[in-house]
C-alpha cells in the first residue's frame, strides 16, 4: 500500500471508531458524562444579529446579508452586486456545542468555519479556521475534489472525509448541522447522525493538515479559542435557528 493511502486508511479508521464510540457514549449517557453546567447562547433568533460583525468590520454588514422570516440569508454574488462575505462571530469559543439548520440553493458551496483566528503571520484580515463543508454534492464541481472526498458536504474541508452512506438533503431542502468541541477532541454531525469525529493536535490530524492546502499555516486548527464563522462564498445560502451551548474543559463529554 502506498504511503498516501495508508494515511487515509488511517484516517478512515479514526473516524469510523471515533464515530462508533460516540454513539455508544451516547447511548449511556447518564453513566459516562460528567455533569458540566452549559451556558446556552442564541447567535441569531430570527431577528437580531448582535452576536456577529463583518470580518472587514466592528459592524454587521450592511448589505449581502438579508433576515426574512427568521432567516439568515447571504445573498449570491452577481454582475450587478458584490454579494455578502464572511461574518463571525465577536465572541470567541473553546468547548462548545454548536447548532444551527442550513439551506443552499442549488450548485452553492460555503461553509461554517470554528476556532477561527486573525492571527497567522501574512494572513491578516483572512479569519482563517477549520471548516465544516457546506457544498451541492452534486452540483459544485468543488465536491469531486480534494482527496477521497474531503470537499464534500459535512466533511473537515480538505483535511477529513466523513463516513459513507450519510444523510445529505439535497439543495433547496433544510440540513441540520451540529458541531462539537470538548478540548482537542471534534465531531461533526449532520441531520442527526455524527459523520466524523478527530482529535486536533494529535499526530493523524497533524498529517492530514500537512498533505492539505493549509500545509503553510503554522499550528492550524490547534489554538485553544477561536470565532465561529459563516461563510459568504459568491452562492445563495440560508441559516437558521444558530445556537451555542458553552462550558468549562472536561475530561470527555
Amino acid at each position: 500500500m502506498k504511503p498516501l493511502n495508508i494515511v487515509f486508511f488511517l484516517a478512515i479508521l479514526l473516524i469510523t471508531v471515533h464515530c462508533k464510540q460516540g454513539v455508544r457514549n451516547d447511548q449511556n449517557a447518564s453513566n459516562e458524562k460528567p455533569a458540566v453546567e452549559k451556558k446556552q447562547i442564541v447567535l441569531f433568533d430570527g431577528i437580531s444579529t448582535a452576536h456577529w460583525k463583518d470580518i472587514k468590520s466592528d459592524n454587521f454588514p450592511d448589505h449581502g446579508w438579508v433576515i426574512n422570516d427568521g432567516v439568515l440569508t447571504v445573498l449570491a454574488k452577481t454582475e450587478e452586486h458584490e454579494g455578502g462575505h464572511d461574518i463571525v462571530t465577536k465572541e470567541q469559543f473553546s468547548n462548545f456545542e454548536l447548532e444551527l439548520e442550513v439551506l443552499l440553493s442549488e450548485g452553492a458551496n460555503s461553509g461554517i468555519k470554528y476556532m477561527v483566528i486573525n492571527s497567522y503571520p501574512n494572513k491578516g484580515g483572512q479569519y482563517l479556521g477549520l471548516e465544516y463543508q457546506l457544498i451541492d454534492n452534486e452540483k459544485h464541481p468543488d465536491a469531486l475534489l480534494g482527496r477521497n472526498g474531503n470537499r464534500k458536504m459535512a466533511t473537515l474541508y480538505d483535511i477529513l472525509p466523513t463516513m459513507e452512506g450519510i444523510k445529505v438533503n439535497p439543495a433547496g431542502e433544510w440540513n441540520s448541522v451540529k458541531i462539537v468541541s470538548n478540548k482537542d477532541y471534534v465531531e461533526h454531525w449532520l441531520n442527526g447522525q455524527m459523520v466524523l469525529a478527530y482529535t486536533r493536535n494529535s499526530d493523524s490530524y497533524k498529517e492530514l493538515v500537512r498533505l492539505s492546502k493549509y500545509n503553510k499555516l503554522e499550528n492550524f486548527g490547534g489554538q485553544k479559542q477561536g470565532h465561529i464563522l459563516l461563510q459568504g462564498h459568491g452562492n445563495e445560502v440560508s441559516f437558521r435557528n444558530i445556537k451555542i451551548s458553552t462550558w468549562e474543559a472536561q475530561n470527555k463529554l
